[in-house]
Order: C-alpha cells, then structure tokens, then sequence
C-alpha cells in the first residue's frame, strides 16, 4: 500500500501533463546528445543552445542570450510568478558543454537499450538540461508558481566556468535557492554539498648532464618532481575532507640526460569549511622548495572551483516531502566532484544539485541515463517549485 502523502490537486493537471511528455523528453534528449558540444566548442554549444531555446520560446517562454566568444553562448530563460510581489526568483541551472571531442557524437550516437539512454554527454548534463525545459514549459502551461522561475544554461562547466562564472554571479543575484539538474546520483539520491577544486601546474628545473659520463654535474628535475609529489601526497587528510593527488606529469629529454626539466598538475580537493588559504601555502611551498640541490619549482598556472556549502536543511526537505508525493525517496549526499552550484553558494544562496534524472559513469563510454526517472524527477522538482512558492 503506498503510504506517500498525496500531490495537492491543483497540481494534478501539470504532473499529468510532464507524465505525458515521457517521449517527448527523450526525443529532445537524443537530438542534443547527437551535438558536439565540448567545452570550447563554440558551434556545437550554440547549436545545443539553439534546440533548447526553440522549445521554450514555442512554449511562449522569453529567452535572451548571451554571447561568449571562445566557448558559445549562454541562455536565459524566464517564467513569470503569480504573486507581483514575490521577491526574488527560484533559479534553475544546467551546462551546455560536455567533456567530449568533436566527432564523438558520430562514433557513439544516441541508442537506448533496456530503459537507459547513452551517448556523449546524455546524463551530464543534457539529460537535466532537457529537464529543466519540461518543467519550464509545464509552470508556464499550468502556473502555480507564486515566485517567478529562472533558467540558466552555460558554455564552460567542465572547465570550471572560467567565462560563465561572471554570467551565474548577474543573473543569479537575487535567487532565493538554486536547483541545479547535474544528474542523480546511481542511487538516486540528490547532491546537498560539494567540493572544491583546485588544478596547480607547475614546473621543475634542474641541471642536464650525461648520465653516463659525468652524471654528478647535473641535477635531475625528475627526482626533485618525485620528492616533492611524495610531499604534495602526504599532505591528504591534513584535514578532513582534503585530498591531493598529482595526476599527470613529464619532463625529461632522453634516458641518458639527467633530466633538465619536469612538469606535473597537482588536482586539491576541499570543502566549504577547509583552511583553503593555508592548505595552498603548504602546497606552494613544497613546489617551490629546493627539494634537491640545484634544482627549482615554480607554479606556472592555478584554476579552481568553489565548494558547495551544505544545504540548509529546510530546501532538502522540501523536495524530499515533494519526490514522495510522486512515489520516491532521497536521500542527501555529499560528492568530491565540484559543480556551479558551488559558485552561487558561494554567494550566499541555498542551494541544492544533483536534480536531474539519474545517471552514471559520466566522462566515460559507459555514461548512461535511466530514462525511467525522468517524468518523476521532472515531476518531483516541478512540485517543489511550487511548495517553495
């Protein structure tokens, strides 16, 4: 006997109407799966952008966007609120980029085979992207919601929103909570805090010599790397939550020079309550150390992402109490993955993720989309928009 507590009725009419767009959402997906749309990609983005937008601007949705040259193009979409005095807006985010190459799409076009979907990019995040619209084109089809609604689809995520990052600070401001549709996870839970990143190069110079001949002359670069990524390994766990790990290096000229030059990339993890600064001080130090004599360190690029703060407890369970109305449970949990989300909660906005229909094995051939889950989880945040309100 199902025991979930039942939808207010006068929501009955969109629930019904996102139940009935089941084939409707997959075939939008497959169209936008079968797009290049890698980070960089400039066409292939805004070809993303261009199938997204006609769809909400047939449903009668305003949509601006915005140019970014090197990456594609932003959208913006709006749904107004019943209440003209409603503050603020409630904001839902999605990326438009993906991980892959160009002439993916053509290797592993979309297929679905046994209920899930797979192609570059169908769970992160088209699959939400796609999400996002239904539930867009439902609130403007059916209203109920007090609070005027927001859309935010970007170009660079996967890169860490080095050009978009300015674009969620504008059009973000103001939100009273951030939903971002990055996929559920495989257990079909919902993301309430993320990690940090932090991505440090930085090179090593030593002193060539023959290796043969007169190998005490030289320094090598390539041992002074080794001590200083055993130093950089040691500092995981300093604090909870921190993890380093260097995860690509070179250097070297031939086997028989000792080596004059060496080049690693450092990956930091941290959450939202880690001593960031003084955890980057350690790291600068042992890269810039003289780890053996004659040799050097020095960082030659620093990106980053910012962490996900915990979400306040009262937007989790908003939407916990609106996916059982639909027939689910979720349940929190926290990733070391980093997302935009971290950026607007950084900004001081409640914000949860993880929102879109569940997947897995992002960034891989193996990445998949469970279409089952789309209606409810369509279903689930469209209820919570309206709870919110």
């Amino acid at each position: 006997m199902n025991t979930s507590p039942a939808a207010p009725a006068s929501a009955q009419p969109l629930l019904d109407w996102l139940a009935s767009q089941e084939q409707a959402m997959a075939d939008l997906l497959a169209q936008v799966v079968n797009i290049d749309s890698g980070s960089g990609h400039e066409e292939g983005v805004r070809q993303v952008a261009a199938v997204l937008r006609g769809r909400l601007e047939a449903a009668g949705i305003a949509v601006q966007t915005f140019p970014e040259p090197g990456w594609g193009e932003c959208i913006l979409a709006k749904v107004p609120g019943s209440d003209a005095a409603a503050a603020g807006h409630y904001q839902l985010m999605g990326h438009m980029d993906t991980v892959f190459p160009r002439g993916t799409a053509a290797q592993r076009p979309w297929r679905v085979e046994a209920g899930k979907a797979y192609g570059p990019g169908v769970a992160d995040m088209k699959s939400g992207l796609v999400m996002n619209v239904f539930v867009a084109e439902a609130l403007a089809r059916f209203g109920g919601n007090a609070t005027p609604v927001h859309l935010l689809f970007t170009a660079d995520e996967e890169v860490g929103s080095p050009a978009c990052r300015t674009v969620i600070r504008e059009h973000v401001q103001g939100a009273r909570a951030v939903l971002n549709a990055e996929p559920g996870r495989i257990s079909g839970n919902v993301v309430n805090e993320r990690k940090g990143s932090y991505r440090i190069d930085f090179e090593v110079s030593g002193v060539a010599a023959h290796a043969g001949i007169n190998p005490a002359q030289g320094a090598s670069a390539i041992d002074a790397l080794a001590r200083k990524i055993l130093a950089l390994h040691a500092l995981n766990g300093c604090e909870p939550g921190i993890t380093v790990n260097v995860g690509f290096i070179q250097g070297g000229m031939a086997s028989n020079v000792v080596a004059p030059l060496a080049a690693a990339h450092v990956d930091l993890r941290y959450t939202a309550g880690n001593d960031l600064e003084g955890v980057l001080a350690r790291i600068q130090a042992i890269i810039e150390e003289e780890s053996l004599p004659r040799t050097s360190g020095r960082i030659v690029a620093k990106t980053g992402t910012l962490p996900m703060a915990r979400t306040p407890d009262a937007l989790l369970q908003t939407y916990q109490r609106c996916a059982e109305q639909i027939g689910f449970k979720v349940e929190g949990e926290a990733t070391g993955g980093a997302a935009d989300s971290g950026i607007t909660s950084n900004m001081g906005i409640p914000s949860l993720c993880a929102l879109g229909p569940v997947g897995g094995y992002a960034h891989s051939e193996r990445e998949f989309c469970d279409l089952t889950t789309f209606v409810p989880r369509a279903q689930a945040l469209a209820l919570t928009l309206l709870a919110l309100g």
